[in-house]
């Protein structure tokens, strides 16, 4: 069994710029009740080109954070974002795998990890290896979406049949957009204690411009549309049909549209016996 990360979205600019403008537009909903005290150590797992670290140093300006990521490229990203947006930051830069973190075991008082596990072919035993990071009475926070709980008005076969080819592709990389819903399970089963998983749901219309374009134009269709060419090379959809399928989650951002998504936000504690 493979245990990496497979991200099925690509390293490219645009990716980047996709994921600020998420993480920006979303900041209040995933990041609200998240704080950690001064003097804490925390890992942020998975901090790509540190979209979320930004908001996680804002909310915690004296802990001190270790951010690790895979892609040097993305880490050279994380740190210009970080320059530039909270310069004082207490914020140590590390590359390496998930499964091959080089700290020893209780080395962290938090761990922070968010829209990681979904492209993970083992989340399970991911979890329990970041467990052994932790110190006991440590808490772990962890974030997912959830691509079976985007509905829309005006409904649409071919919209949904075009977000369908994002989950199947995620779904032959290794990975599982669908994962949000099995947090709890996940968590529980791999050791940790005081487990709450919570939803977060984001719902956009025109009274909300701010989601409107930050979520569902800039985040949810932009990453549906950015799957369009391997949609077209696995067969899964006809050229023709995906294009429309696109077109139609673009009327949600219409003056009669309207979008629902959820995130699910869970939180667990690894105990002294774990």
């Amino acid at each position: 069994m493979t245990t990496h990360l497979s991200y099925v979205h690509g390293y490219s600019e645009h990716e980047a710029r996709r994921l600020g403008d998420q993480a920006d537009t979303l900041a209040a909903l995933l990041h609200a009740g998240t704080s950690y005290p001064a003097g804490s150590r925390v890992l942020e797992v998975g901090c790509g080109v540190g979209a979320q670290t930004v908001h996680l140093v804002q909310s915690s300006p004296e802990a001190e954070f270790v951010a690790v990521d895979v892609s040097a490229t993305s880490l050279a990203e994380a740190r210009a974002r970080l320059l530039a947006h909270a310069p004082t930051a207490r914020v140590s830069w590390i590359r390496a795998d998930l499964f091959r973190l080089p700290f020893p075991e209780a080395s962290f008082d938090h761990i922070f990890v968010c829209f990681v596990l979904e492209h993970l072919t083992a989340p399970q035993q991911a979890l329990k290896a970041l467990r052994r990071l932790l110190r006991p009475g440590g808490t772990l926070t962890v974030i997912e979406g959830d691509h079976g709980s985007a509905f829309f008005h005006p409904d649409s076969a071919y919209a949904r049949a075009a977000i369908d080819c994002q989950v199947r592709l995620q779904s032959a990389a290794g990975g599982n957009a669908l994962l949000g819903r099995a947090l709890h399970p996940l968590l529980t089963s791999a050791g940790y204690a005081q487990v709450t998983v919570r939803p977060r749901t984001v719902y956009a219309d025109t009274s909300r411009p701010e989601l409107v374009g930050g979520f569902t134009r800039s985040t949810f269709i932009d990453m549906i549309a950015a799957v369009r060419d391997r949609a077209l090379e696995a067969g899964l959809m006809t050229a023709e049909d995906f294009d429309r399928g696109i077109t139609d989650l673009h009327r949600t951002t219409d003056e009669k549209g309207t979008f629902h998504y959820t995130f699910f936000k869970g939180e667990a504690v690894r105990t002294r016996e774990a």
